[in-house]
């Protein structure tokens, strides 16, 4: 397992939402399956350790995809935190602790991270960026990334602009703290799944793609 610094300019993923090919669910835990690797020989990795896509690109990030200020529910939840300055908007698919997979959307401000169900315009969770600890990502051109929160429990969702949310986070919480976030790459990692209940991710690298695992502790 190797730690590294995240750097401020990376590469990022142009593609729209995470394909799966399938999704398997049983006693031992939930496989998935990702679709079309892209993936190229001499691609240059993410922050030197991550396998790349070829539709990655070298640009400037957007940081609102979802265009926050026409969504009359965001603003009056940030106008209700007293906080107005969004560095990060985008729809990512969340796992819950059960193993189900939820659309979400997902804002980072200058002070915390916001999950909020599209559907039904909730706020399910506020995170202080004091309270993340690191996060956690594999060597591979998957999607998925672990947000990790010792005080409460973790976050495991999947998202095409990964990492341009591992950016965003670190400038955030370098800004707010002037601290650094670890960002720890593994094609084995575990995070908390709820406060009592640890998993463990699984990555494997196969034809036409890579291999997901998520299993039990």
């Amino acid at each position: 397992m190797e730690r590294i610094r995240p750097q401020r300019r990376v590469q990022i993923d142009q593609s729209q939402q995470p394909k799966y090919d399938a999704v398997e669910e049983d006693e031992n835990g939930m496989r998935l399956r990702q679709s079309n690797s892209n993936v190229t020989d001499d691609q240059e990795p993410f922050m030197g350790v991550k396998v790349r896509r070829k539709a990655s690109l070298h640009r400037d990030y957007k940081g609102d995809y979802i265009d926050v200020a026409s969504h009359p529910f965001l603003i009056k939840l940030l106008q209700k935190q007293g906080d107005g300055h969004v560095l990060f908007a985008d729809k990512v698919l969340k796992f819950t602790g059960s193993g189900k997979m939820k659309r979400r959307i997902v804002l980072i401000t200058d002070v915390a991270i916001y999950i909020l169900d599209p559907e039904t315009d909730a706020l399910k969770r506020r995170i202080g960026l004091a309270a993340v600890d690191k996060m956690c990502l594999s060597e591979l051109s998957d999607n998925f990334f672990a947000i990790i929160i010792p005080r409460e429990y973790d976050l495991l969702m999947a998202s095409t602009r990964k990492t341009e949310i591992v950016t965003v986070l670190a400038e955030a919480i370098k800004d707010a703290s002037d601290g650094e976030l670890e960002v720890v790459f593994s094609n084995r990692f575990e995070y908390h799944a709820a406060a009592d209940l640890v998993k463990e991710v699984q990555f494997e690298e196969v034809e036409g793609g890579v291999k997901t695992r998520i299993v039990r502790k």
